[in-house]
């Protein structure tokens, strides 16, 4: 799909992308301030990460209403990164926002779209449910005004709870009252500009308590200073590179999930679906911008995304415009930036976080079994109690055992009889091979890896009342076995000759049949008991069937 400025500039969508575009841009401020809270690192970056990550990928995703910010997730893996470590931390975190873009861009480039739908439902549900309790529970030492120490949220938790008599009340008021704002606002139609409004009233209480308190609340300026204008770019540092390449991957890999999510559930405006690789190579384009311009990591996110659609946008000019007024405010407004208060934007974030939780997906996947409700506790559990980076890539280790033990457990053997008018009944496998008679077995399901032992146990059982028998196993369907299979066919062949019957074995694909030659079975049947499928559906299997028929007959 090739990006046209052109179709833009429209005079029946102008005024909605750029009424949609003030709205992101305004709501997009304390978000990015807040997304750099939550990373531990300058709030700024995250500003600025808001700023030209969307501008950025705008020029190159296919989802026009794809925009690109620092989520929640992204930025605690950022805070997990202990970038106050290296020389430079603030280099560091835009080498690692540059990084993270080139892995992404990889990504898109060699066609990876598809394998974001390989992780389990189990994993994000638990990772994502752990990611809001992780933004409710770093958020608490804003909150109160107490800095407290531990060596994770938990325990850091656990410390500014046993010091309650060390907490701010002043701070406690004002996260308080831009917590109830957002609430009593959300559900109206100021919708998420209820947002914008609570940081706001929470930061002019804080402003004025600070008049009269000993203890003030912290403020944006007293942080940081605030520039005028826009940031300078800089050059990301090769020296940080290996260092950073672990979080680099967390963060591109949670980046193209919750990415690839928006693409599926946010419309186009011609209807066509998103092309994940292209918004792949977008994200990554937007994480090289805003690395340049000392911006945090960033990727595709749904709220800024669903915002943007609800108010109205037609086209992608509409994240260009929330560009241009987030610019504008930090040109104009710098001064006002400053007076932004932390417990005000600990309070969104408090927010985002408890909304995170979905209890609903968490029933569904324990409904779904004991398998998929342990790996997704055992996900959340790593996800609260380990860094990020490497939580991230544990849950992707527990997708794959997952995804192996489900193929596997699908295996499931079937007795196909034929009838002399063509019909074939499918029934369940007889408990023992029936003496003097052709059975016929179908599998159904993945035959690879880990399915064999299944597949065993769902074998007849050969009994010395089996004799004089022949056993047709019909493997039309699977293209690919491997050697425990070939040698659970073996054990099979091996019992059926010890009473006097035999193996047959059907299979499609010349790829089985050299397996089944590879791992002995042809050997031990004889090739004449290997038979190959044709294109006629049940031809071969007939074929075998009157062999199998005039064997008993002699």
């Amino acid at each position: 799909m090739r990006i046209d400025p052109r179709r833009w500039l429209s005079r029946r969508t102008l005024r909605k992308d750029a009424a949609a575009g003030l709205v992101l841009g305004i709501e997009a401020v304390p978000d990015g301030l807040a997304a750099g809270l939550l990373a531990g690192v300058n709030p700024l970056a995250g500003l600025y990460g808001y700023l030209f990550g969307m501008v950025g990928a705008a020029f190159a995703t296919s989802s026009a209403f794809l925009a690109v910010q620092a989520t929640s997730a992204m930025a605690l893996v950022v805070s997990d990164a202990e970038l106050g470590g290296f020389p430079d931390p603030d280099r560091a975190l835009f080498t690692l926002a540059v990084l993270t873009g080139v892995v992404m861009a990889i990504a898109g480039f060699a066609r990876g779209g598809r394998l974001v739908s390989f992780v389990p439902t189990a994993v994000m549900t638990g990772f994502v449910t752990a990611i809001g309790v992780n933004i409710v529970l770093g958020q608490l030492s804003n909150f109160t005004g107490y800095q407290a120490s531990g060596p994770n949220r938990l325990l850091k938790t656990l410390d500014v709870l046993l010091h309650i008599g060390q907490w701010s009340l002043a701070s406690v008021a004002v996260g308080t009252i831009a917590i109830l704002v957002i609430v009593v606002l959300l559900p109206t139609r100021v919708g998420s500009m209820g947002l914008v409004v609570a940081v706001v009233i929470g930061s002019v209480c804080a402003v004025v308590l600070n008049l009269w308190v000993s203890d003030p609340v912290v403020l944006l300026r007293d942080l940081v200073d605030v520039p005028r204008g826009l940031p300078a770019p800089v050059l990301p540092d090769v020296a940080d590179v290996p260092a950073l390449i672990l979080p680099a991957l967390s963060l591109a890999f949670i980046g193209l999930v919750q990415g690839a999510a928006v693409s599926a559930g946010i419309p186009t405006p011609d209807g066509r679906p998103a092309n994940a690789n292209r918004d792949f190579i977008g994200q990554g384009l937007g994480n090289v911008v805003s690395g340049l311009f000392q911006g945090m990591p960033v990727g595709g996110s749904m709220s800024g995304s669903s915002l943007v659609v609800q108010a109205g946008a037609r086209s992608r000019l509409a994240l260009f415009v929330a560009g241009v007024v987030m610019a504008l405010v930090l040109f104009l407004a710098s001064d006002v930036v400053a007076f932004v208060a932390m417990p005000a934007l600990a309070g969104l974030l408090i927010v985002i976080g408890w909304r995170a939780v979905k209890p609903s997906r968490v029933y569904s996947v324990i409904k779904s079994g004991p398998l998929p409700t342990a790996i997704m506790a055992v996900t959340f559990g790593l996800t609260l109690l380990i860094p990020l980076q490497f939580a991230v890539l544990v849950g992707v280790g527990l997708g794959v055992i997952l995804y192996v033990a489900e193929q596997s457990n699908r295996v499931r053997v079937r007795r196909l009889e034929l009838e002399p008018d063509g019909r074939v009944r499918e029934t369940d496998p007889p408990v023992v091979v029936p003496g003097g008679e052709v059975v016929v077995l179908q599998p159904y399901g993945s035959l690879f890896f880990a399915s064999s032992p299944v597949f065993e146990r769902q074998l007849p059982e050969v009994t010395a009342e089996s004799a004089g028998s022949v056993v047709i196993v019909r493997l039309r369907g699977t293209d690919q076995i491997g050697l425990s299979l070939v040698d659970v066919l073996r054990r099979f062949a091996h019992s059926l000759q010890e009473v006097g019957s035999s193996l047959k074995v059907v299979a499609a694909e010349a790829r089985v049949i050299a397996q089944l030659d590879a791992g002995g079975l042809t050997a031990d049947i004889g090739a004449a008991n290997v038979y190959k499928g044709t294109e006629w559906i049940g031809e071969a299997l007939r074929r075998a069937y009157a062999d199998a028929q005039d064997e008993l007959s002699r």
